[in-house]
């Protein structure tokens, strides 16, 4: 059944037309068979009508209800700071329009919760870009896994680490370290894309704890997190993210109980694959535009032909589990 019968494609609006749009996601939404961006919001309005110009895009506003309230804008793309998600979905949701949000959700599992549950008055479909969930590569890595190619997973470990940038050794602002605006740290937006994955690949996790400091005083919030994870399945995990390291590691290692998977999450790396039956590494390549395969899952979603992936009601969790490990605290069973 049609969730979206108009005979015309799927027309987009976005909140917030910044860098991440200019290539990641902004493309794509021409690029999709029945997909096309029709309107751009930005507070400055120089900046919103440079990107309508450079992008073919028919109109541009400076305000965001203006946007959303476009007659002729069905869905609406918010890629805004996280601290705005929250604010601007309601009101997508009280339009009555299809959305889609940029990561992490919002700032805490509660305004997810908030989220999700508006759009379900609503009626309508709350879609959040966690868009690994739709490319290839990971697909792959999936398929394995349901395949039993090395057996039941046992344990997955993620070992995350970068320098610090010269902007933070600057101690110059960046909203990424600002809390009200990103919910917390460079954990909070670049770990919440794997723990996403980890959540797709092996299932809802039900306990997770942690323990965050802040090892260089840089900015406020924290650069270096450790954490546990158990899932439903009686798989374990365990990871730490650290930003006030000397080299660059991004490596996820998935224990099975015949073979391991091993694959990043950020770098072009080949996914290997080591059991007792076979030997693979394979090297997948991701689209140009990296969301192109999320927005075209969200027009066969809306078509009746796939069920999305990356929901809001999916996408919550991993904002639940950053909670409790930003708490420093053992998790509870995940709200059902």
């Amino acid at each position: 059944m049609r969730r979206y019968d108009t005979g015309s494609p799927l027309r987009w609006g976005i909140l917030g037309c910044g860098q991440v749009t200019e290539l990641k996601s902004g493309p794509a939404f021409n690029k999709v068979e029945g997909s096309r961006l029709v309107a751009v919001m930005r507070r400055d309005g120089a900046k919103a009508e440079d990107y309508a110009r450079r992008h073919g895009v028919p109109r541009w506003y400076d305000d965001a209800d203006a946007l959303i309230h476009d007659a002729e804008v069905d869905a609406v793309y918010i890629a805004t700071p996280p601290g705005s998600h929250c604010d601007y979905a309601l009101r997508v949701a009280a339009a009555g329009k299809v959305c889609c949000v940029e990561k992490p959700m919002a700032l805490n599992a509660a305004q997810c919760r908030q989220m999700v549950e508006a759009f379900q008055t609503a009626g309508k479909d709350l879609f959040v870009a966690y868009y690994r969930r739709s490319l290839p590569r990971f697909n792959q890595v999936k398929q394995w896994l349901d395949q039993g190619a090395i057996g039941v997973p046992r344990h997955v470990h993620w070992s995350f680490s970068r320098a610090p940038s010269e902007q933070a050794l600057a101690r110059a602002y960046e909203w990424r370290t600002d809390p009200a605006l990103s919910g917390g740290g460079l954990f909070v937006d670049l770990a919440s894309h794997g723990l996403d994955l980890m959540i797709h690949l092996l299932g809802p996790i039900e306990q997770a704890c942690g323990v965050a400091t802040n090892q260089q005083g840089l900015y406020a919030t924290e650069d270096a997190v450790s954490g546990a994870l158990r899932f439903a399945s009686g798989a374990t995990g365990s990871g730490f993210w650290n930003f006030a390291c000397h080299e660059r590691q991004d490596q996820i290692v998935i224990q099975g109980s015949s073979g391991r998977i091993e694959f990043s999450v950020f770098d072009d790396q080949p996914l290997l694959l080591s059991s007792t039956e076979q030997s693979m590494s394979l090297r997948i390549a991701h689209p140009e535009n990296i969301q192109f395969c999320h927005i075209e899952n969200i027009v066969k979603h809306l078509n009746g032909e796939l069920l999305h992936p990356s929901l809001g009601s999916d996408a919550m969790q991993a904002s639940w589990v950053m909670d409790r490990m930003l708490a420093s605290s053992v998790g509870n069973q995940v709200p059902g």
